[in-house]
């Protein structure tokens, strides 16, 4: 008989489609069992359709189990252990601890592996992991501190220590656990390690009360009391052995480790700098490996030295680090002296320091201080030191004996070459003009000196040496020094023209726009800082009137007008140039002639790969001018205008992408005048074209930041496609 639970679901049915009827099965007659099968054929398909479209809610409850990733690996290990295939156990269990790295059971069946074919200290490792993982496994735990014990007679000075302190450190909890299967065998090893540290430290201390203090008694007992946990005791005799043996820096990075113990971290940080700073190399890098991972801070090295005051390589860090922080004013050149007079003091030898000293003095201009320091330094066998020192004192440097006129010549060109690198371009045009005189058809030397005569601004001399060195053959050294000299014609000549144009057309005010001036400027004889000039301005657009520039004065956006002018303009210095004019404004739709006066300053700096850099890369450039215009209602207006980009690699065209952000005012406050604009931007260059011909176009959102009486909305849009070219003859 079928239960009730086995056939519900048919109950369930046949009652909805019998109601009347009170159980299965009691009907009888053909033609009730006529109508019972269909009523079940019925029942089937609405089963059927029920579980297709339905979900159900006990298979929802079954969980798949979710299979271990290390199962199959561990079956490999296990099959391989039991084959005695020791080096395929060891991979499949070494992979499974990858996949499972926190169950402690495969370290632990790894690291037995490992014991079975003698890898005692990759045993160690994966017990040590395994205790860490299970704490409460005192067996696991009793496995390494055993080979903790065992270790300490192959490894360094340190570990050793290290090792038998953790080994009794896990024998005394485990003594004292509930664990009495484990309790017995702990408490015998506790015995057999504590009895002989205890007894070592008693004997240790009665020598050191009976008799002279050692450095060997206080090292040893430091030793023991630092195995034993007795971390107060062992600082203070590792402090002391160190401080009777200043040498063994050994020992203070032995101090530092007991001091990271004690949490006294900022002492700790100071012993260890100075073990990490001269005397032993070894000590040197282990004191390294446990500092801080970054650079010690000024007051930690004052630390460092209150421990070792007479540590020469610490001064010197500490000189050179107050040094460079004085440079920004971060720090007083009065420290960096000091640090510098302790290590010249103490190491007469060390000729860097006390060159460095010596041009302190010099830098505070006191002759009387510096003059014996830098003495020692003229005295000493550091040839080059002692040039940059006679450099430094404006004495004629020396050079290296040699025998043959080439040997001469090619000393000449190094130090040249050094002296070029330090700055000193009058010894360097020196020695360059002695390798001349040893070699003059030497191109590369001609076109060196007449680098040279530019950086010393005596433009005159350097345009004829590089009209020499464009005799070469050489296609590179005469197309620089072509360059060169067209660049330095101008500076030199009494008159210089210069014809810029620039036409931009602005969707915005749907209007293409052209400025361009052509200017001459005379050479002064009797000075170079200011040169007067004469200039013809133009300012136009094609649509002539602005019928639906809101407001807006037409001549604000363009003035329709020709301006001549006289003026004078200073020299560009840092980027800034400052200029003045007087003239008149000649409006070529009106016929009208008003007076004009326009003065400024001007300033410009760039950084990164230019357009015509040769490499890809970062660039950026800004471009800021004050201008007083009378016509502007005796306005004062202020722009700035910067680009930060990325100039691309792109071969023929040569483009620069960048990110406008653009600001302009003016002291009257009116709102036309004051609005900010930012937008992305393309500029390129198509080689084999002028140089000074580039192409522009932005696209830029820009908002008001004076609204008042402004006709127009807050905000604008404005696409700005221009030309750019100049010539200077």
């Amino acid at each position: 008989m079928r239960s009730m639970n086995a056939c519900w679901p048919w109950n369930l049915i046949e009652r909805i489609a019998h109601p009347g009827s009170t159980s299965v099965g009691v009907e009888s007659g053909a033609a009730n069992k006529s109508w019972g099968g269909l009523t079940r054929l019925f029942a089937g398909l609405l089963l059927a359709g029920l579980v297709l479209n339905a979900q159900d809610p006990i298979k929802e409850r079954i969980k798949e189990p979710i299979k271990d990733p290390a199962y199959d690996l561990l079956t490999s290990a296990y099959s391989a252990l039991r084959q005695k295939d020791y080096d395929r156990a060891v991979a499949g269990f070494a992979e499974a601890v990858r996949l499972s790295p926190h169950r402690a059971d495969i370290r632990k069946d790894l690291a037995y592996t490992y014991l079975k074919i003698g890898e005692t200290d990759l045993a160690r490792e994966q017990f040590g992991e395994a205790m860490r993982l299970n704490p409460a496994d005192n067996h696991v735990a009793l496995e390494y501190a055993f080979l903790c014990y065992e270790a300490q007679d192959r490894t360094s000075h340190g570990e050793a220590i290290g090792f038998k302190a953790t080994a009794r450190r896990i024998f005394d909890r485990i003594r004292k656990s509930d664990d009495s299967a484990s309790r017995a065998t702990a408490e015998q090893a506790f015995q057999n390690v504590d009895a002989p540290l205890a007894e070592g430290i008693q004997r240790w201390q009665q020598a050191l009360a009976m008799g002279p203090e050692s450095f060997s008694a206080h090292y040893e007992l430091a030793e023991l009391c630092e195995q034993r946990d007795q971390l107060e005791l062992a600082a203070e005799n590792y402090r002391r052995a160190w401080q009777m043996l200043p040498a063994r820096k050994s020992v203070l990075l032995d101090l530092g480790r007991v001091l990271l113990r004690l949490n006294r971290m900022d002492e700790a940080d100071a012993v260890l700098l100075a073990a990490s700073r001269g005397g032993e190399p070894r000590a040197a890098e282990l004191a390294r490996a446990m500092l801080p991972d970054r650079y010690p801070f000024v007051y930690e090295f004052r630390r460092a030295l209150e421990i070792d005051p007479h540590n020469i390589e610490l001064h010197r860090e500490l000189a050179y680090l107050l040094l460079r922080m004085s440079d920004r004013n971060e720090a007083k050149p009065e420290e960096a002296e000091n640090e510098f007079k302790t290590i010249v003091d103490s190491e007469p030898n060390d000729l860097l320091s006390a060159a460095q000293l010596g041009f302190l003095y010099l830098g505070r201009k006191d002759l009387a201080k510096a003059t014996p320091v830098l003495k020692r330094v003229l005295e000493g066998d550091d040839a080059e030191l002692a040039n940059r020192v006679r450099a430094a004192l404006h004495l004629p440097l020396q050079l290296r004996r040699t025998d043959t006129p080439e040997e001469a010549a090619a000393e000449a060109r190094i130090m040249a070459e050094k002296s070029l690198q330090a700055g000193y371009l009058k010894d360097a045009l020196k020695y360059l003009k002695l390798a001349y005189d040893a070699d003059p058809v030497d191109f590369s030397l001609i076109l060196k000196m007449a680098s040279v005569y530019n950086m010393m601004h005596d433009d005159a001399t350097a345009i004829r040496w590089f009209a020499l060195a464009k005799r070469s053959g050489d296609e590179a050294m005469v197309a620089q020094a072509e360059k060169s000299i067209n660049a330095l014609r101008p500076a030199v000549e009494s008159f210089r023209s210069t014809v810029w144009t620039f036409p931009v057309f602005s969707s915005r005010w749907h209007d293409l726009f052209s400025y361009g001036q052509v200017k001459t400027d005379m050479k002064l004889n009797w000075t170079s800082w200011f040169r007067p000039y004469v200039s013809l301005r133009f300012v136009g657009d094609t649509r002539e009137t602005l019928p639906n520039a809101g407001g807006i004065a037409p001549q604000y956006l363009s003035e329709s007008a020709f301006i001549l002018g006289a003026g004078v303009a200073s020299k560009m210095w840092h980027g800034l140039v400052l200029w003045g004019e007087a003239g008149s404004s000649m409006g070529y739709l009106t016929g009208h002639v008003v007076p004009d006066y326009r003065g400024g300053a001007s300033w410009s700096r760039s950084r990164g790969r230019n357009l015509f850099s040769k490499e890809a890369g970062w660039f950026w450039e800004s471009n800021d001018d004050l201008v007083y215009v009378s016509r502007f209602d005796r306005d004062t207006l202020g722009y700035t205008q910067n680009r930060a980009g990325y100039t691309p690699a792109l071969g023929p065209l040569q483009t620069q992408f960048f990110w406008n952000v653009n600001l302009t005012g003016d002291l009257k406050r009116q709102y036309w005048a004051n609005f900010a604009e930012t937008g992305p931007g393309v500029k390129f260059h198509w080689n084999g074209t002028p140089d000074a011909l580039t192409f522009s176009a932005s696209a830029l959102r820009g908002v008001y930041l004076i609204n008042s009486g402004n006709p127009r909305g807050p905000n604008f849009n404005d696409v700005r496609v221009g030309a750019w070219y100049a010539l200077t003859r």
